[in-house]
């Protein structure tokens, strides 16, 4: 039982849209997955659109979405027809709610409902999953040491636990040329060479938990119905600020550890595709217009 809650807590972490961890208003990006021992390539393809509108005084209403695609080059032969995980998709639709309780704290509350599918045969009922979290954020700017502070709960479907998980990231300006952030998904260290220019070294999740629409049929009879990807990811990153709040940044890094596993509909291990403790590639670069 621990173990089956502190994977899905890793899942859930890793997949939840929310300004606590995602304070972007648009991204677009490539990510190259960790190969590991399977056999398989991956790319995932991400587009961000958030968009806040005023509603009243210090109020505002987040509306927007995430679209994921994720391509799979498999060259390795399974004990089953894998042509079913070529390619998987994860699109949100974030609806959310801001407003400013004081002068230190602002409630910040976003739903997302979520398909994450291979979308072989259209939409199923169990494509559908939902995120909601609901967080205080405190953030001082016009200081010597800034920093912001985030504080919440989060709840995902996909976890089977009837209750919501903490959620905690704090970050701080401790010199004019260094920054971090404590936090799950990510934690990382950042050197600020000027302006335009910085160097971050960083741990973070990255993953996955998807549905397989035709159930896959194992040799020894159990069903995969869903597949999941987990790594923790040790990397280094430059990112070039085009203007305060647009940037371009690239990011390069080995897997410390990484699984992917089929599911079946208890959410329990039925076939392991990709089990490698650390060493496997990871990069990605992409542009984004963030908050902050």
């Amino acid at each position: 039982m621990v173990k089956r809650f502190g994977l899905f807590w890793f899942l859930l972490l890793v997949n939840s849209i929310c300004i606590a961890q995602s304070t972007d208003i648009f991204r677009v990006e490539y990510t190259s997955l960790p190969k590991g021992d399977s056999g398989t390539n991956a790319s995932r393809y991400r587009l961000l659109l958030n968009v806040p509108v005023k509603v009243g005084l210090d109020k505002y209403l987040v509306l927007g979405g995430e679209f994921n695609l994720i391509d799979f080059e498999i060259t390795k032969e399974y004990p089953f027809d894998a042509s079913e995980l070529s390619t998987l998709y994860i699109i949100d639709l974030n609806l959310g709610y801001i407003f400013k309780v004081n002068e230190d704290w602002r409630f910040v509350g976003i739903a997302t409902p979520r398909i994450a599918s291979n979308l072989v045969n259209g939409l199923s009922g169990d494509d559908f999953l939902l995120n909601l979290t609901a967080t205080m954020w405190k953030e001082k700017k016009d200081i010597d040491k800034p920093f912001r502070l985030v504080l919440g709960l989060t709840y995902n479907s996909t976890t089977g636990l009837p209750f919501p998980l903490p959620l905690i990231n704090y970050h701080k300006r401790f010199h004019r040329s260094w920054s971090y952030s404590l936090g799950i998904p990510r934690t990382d260290l950042r050197y600020h060479i000027n302006d335009n220019h910085s160097l971050r070294m960083a741990l973070f999740l990255d993953g996955y938990f998807v549905n397989v629409q035709n159930d896959i049929l194992l040799p020894d009879g159990e069903i995969g119905s869903s597949v999941s990807l987990s790594a923790i990811v040790g990397a280094f990153s430059y990112q070039y600020n085009i203007t305060k709040r647009s940037s371009f940044y690239a990011t390069a890094g080995v897997t410390l550890n990484q699984r992917g596993l089929l599911r079946n509909d208890n959410r329990k291990k039925v076939y392991t595709l990709n089990d490698k403790k650390a060493g496997g590639i990871y990069w990605k670069a992409g542009f984004k217009i963030s908050i902050f």
